[in-house]
């Protein structure tokens, strides 16, 4: 019997998988495609997203792999500078291709000890008060204590459960791909840059060695977008806006995505979990899908090891959906603000002049990039200090960084003062005594996830909410 079965091997099963290794939780990952996939979808790593990679020591293999690029613009198109003093150690965009993404999170969730099968669909589940059962197309039954649906937006595991996915379906199709052209690169460039002022959802440019991704409007909705596109259906849309084809050719891929937008009711229904795709989908201004899943995983994973190794505190991976789907209709919102502003009608063309203007004003930029970059999340933990809830960014120590201190997923207290104890969570909770310039706070404490659940400088105030999210004490 596996602890979790975890229902997809994307960025966020991968990410979930890690986390949980990290807590020696007995881990199966289902994949139904046998080979990886070649679709790149997503093409960077957001602030939040990068951090979280720093905080468990894998950030230096996606900077291998990826290019810095600067925070601004990335609000519905508009080209603005990245606020000063913004609140990370990380202030950039790392450029790296969602098939590079999805592989270094498999290899970190393979490396900790997870175990993962390709070739392998879930088609049927049930659950009782012990475990859950999953049952794959070749009639193998598999059981589990609980199990997590990261298997995207048109979810087997969402569907079998009932839970509802109410939002709006989509109204617009892109086509997408990575083909060879022949035109010269200094025309694409210069045709490309003349359709983009009045049509901001096109776009040609070369990603190295010769090919280049290309993203067009379809005419309009498939029925089904798992058929992807032809080669010359794609060549008669680029023809359309661009008046060439730029000679495409060789295609590497070819997919079709739209502007649905949907939310799942829960997260969780008994021991089965939606996390990812699975629980939310929405237009791609912003680049934030694949941000948004593994940010889930992040917030999951530590709460699911503790519920498995018997030690969470009542309502704890219930805090899973309060917390994260209040995150996701954020996210939705901002979505459909931002493919608004995109449209060419008189009215929403009027609304973004004027937000550019807003734009121009250091806070409004400030409260947009951090709202796309999720470095703004506030999680609700009740009255106290004006960090509570907040992720706490990477902060120098006098013997290092803070974020190096996080790398085995447990608790922090980061102790200034020097007087305060975590005794009866030392096996959760990690107590570092240390001091940071940056940080005007006493003491903090810090959840698995990077949050801060306490600050201060009171030992029975920290002692009153360490239970809140370590569970009751030992000893």
């Amino acid at each position: 019997m596996f602890d979790v079965i975890i229902a997809g091997g994307g960025p966020t099963g991968s990410m979930l998988a890690g986390e949980l290794r990290l807590h020696d939780v007995h881990v199966l990952v289902l994949e139904k495609d046998a080979e990886p996939t070649r679709i790149a979808r997503s093409l960077g790593l957001h602030v939040r997203s990068i951090e979280v990679m720093d905080q468990r020591g894998l950030l230096e293999r996606f900077l291998a792999h990826g290019q810095k690029h600067a925070l601004g613009g990335h609000f519905a198109g508009f080209a603005k500078p990245t606020p000063a003093r913004l609140d990370t150690a990380h202030a950039y965009i790392l450029g790296i291709p969602q098939i590079v993404t999805d592989r270094l999170l498999a290899e970190r969730a393979a490396e900790l000890g997870a175990e993962i099968r390709r070739g392998c669909e879930l088609v049927g589940l049930s659950q009782d008060d012990h475990g859950v059962t999953a049952e794959l197309a070749d009639g193998t039954r598999l059981r589990s204590r609980y199990l997590v649906g990261c298997d995207g937006g048109r979810s087997t595991v969402r569907k079998l459960l009932g839970v509802g996915f109410p939002g709006e379906p989509a109204r617009a199709e892109w086509l997408l791909g990575e083909m060879q052209v022949t035109e010269d690169p200094a025309t694409v460039a210069a045709i490309v840059a003349e359709v983009r002022k009045t049509h901001r959802g096109f776009g040609v440019g070369p990603i190295g060695n010769g090919v280049y991704r290309a993203v067009v409007p379809a005419e309009g909705v498939a029925e089904d977008r798992t058929v992807p596109p032809t080669l010359e259906e794609v060549k008669k849309r680029l023809r359309v806006f661009a008046g060439t084809d730029f000679g495409a050719h060789s295609p590497r891929w070819l997919s079709r995505f739209g502007d649905a937008t949907r939310l799942a009711e829960r997260y969780r229904v008994g021991r089965v979990l939606l996390a990812g795709d699975a629980a939310h989908v929405h237009p791609p201004m912003g680049g934030q899908g694949l941000n948004l899943g593994v940010q889930d995983a992040f917030n999951l994973g530590w709460k699911l090891a503790a519920e498995v190794g018997g030690r969470a505190p009542e309502g704890l991976l219930d805090s899973y959906h309060a917390e994260r789907r209040p995150v996701a209709a954020d996210v939705l919102n901002s979505t459909r603000a931002q493919s608004e502003l995109m449209s060419l009608e008189p009215g929403p063309q009027a609304v973004r002049r004027l937000l550019g203007e807003l734009m121009d004003f250091e806070e409004v930029n400030r409260y947009l990039i951090e709202k796309i970059t999720a470095i703004g999340v506030r999680y609700d933990f009740g009255e106290g200090h004006e960090l509570l809830g907040r992720r706490m960014r990477d902060v120098g120590l006098k013997r290092g960084r803070l974020y190096e201190l996080m790398r085995g997923g447990r608790g922090l207290l980061l102790d200034q003062t020097g007087r305060l104890s975590v005794a009866g969570w030392a096996d959760r909770v990690d107590h570092v005594v240390d001091t940071s310039e940056e940080l005007d706070v006493p003491a903090v404490l810090l959840r698995p996830d990077g949050h801060v659940a306490w600050a201060g400088d009171d030992q029975q105030d920290l002692l009153s909410r360490l239970p809140t999210w370590f569970g009751a004490a030992v000893g």
